[in-house]
């Protein structure tokens, strides 16, 4: 018992009093997994200290991440102008099929070299769709956006994209990806074989 109560004052220090019990049962479950669970043994419990600390340090990190992306997001939410003109639907139903699909996958937060893969499109032609659509928003009085402000925020998108293969394969999807704060979602076809209209 007096050993758990210093892995908890290690988690407190470096991670604070609200996460210091869950980081000390995630370091608990390590050390079961890898055979040190005995909590008398004196070099389990120097390792075992040094996995609470590496936990807690790991745990901070990211609750400061996540408070400074959602300060991010009230920010850009609080200082970003009205919108000023047609409402988006309204400006997408007059666009030609290949720019309302350029623009859809703009305003979700896709970028360049997405699109251009999502689409299979060389580089020449996809910047002539995005200078068409930018003419067409500003033909319409709308401020053409800045660039793809979707994938500003702080997020491991290289490890998003490491997951998003195996749980496509894994579920039979045959369309993945992300929303802006990193959830994973797939689309897959219907269950049902019969042909719908």
């Amino acid at each position: 018992m007096q050993n758990f109560a210093k892995l908890i004052a290690i988690a407190r220090r470096e991670a604070g009093a609200m996460q210091a019990e869950d980081v000390v049962q995630d370091a608990l479950l390590v050390a079961i997994e890898h055979g040190r669970a005995d909590l008398d043994d004196q070099a389990n419990l120097r390792w075992l200290s040094g996995v609470v600390r590496n936990k807690a340090r790991m745990s901070a990190r990211a609750a400061r991440r996540r408070r400074h992306r959602d300060g991010l997001w009230h920010d850009t939410a609080r200082t970003e102008p009205a919108p000023t003109g047609a409402a988006p639907a309204e400006v997408l139903a007059d666009l030609p099929k290949a720019l309302r699909v350029i623009a859809a996958l703009v305003l979700t937060g896709h970028n360049r070299r997405e699109i251009a893969y999502l689409l299979n499109l060389p580089d020449t032609a996809l910047r002539q769709r995005i200078s068409a659509l930018k003419r067409h928003l500003v033909a319409k009085g709308l401020a053409a956006p800045q660039e793809l402000s979707g994938l500003h925020l702080d997020l491991a998108y290289g490890r998003i994209r490491d997951a998003l293969l195996p749980a496509l394969l894994r579920h039979g999807g045959s369309f993945a990806s992300h929303d802006p704060d990193g959830h994973l979602f797939f689309v897959r076809p219907s269950q049902t074989g019969a042909p719908r209209q």
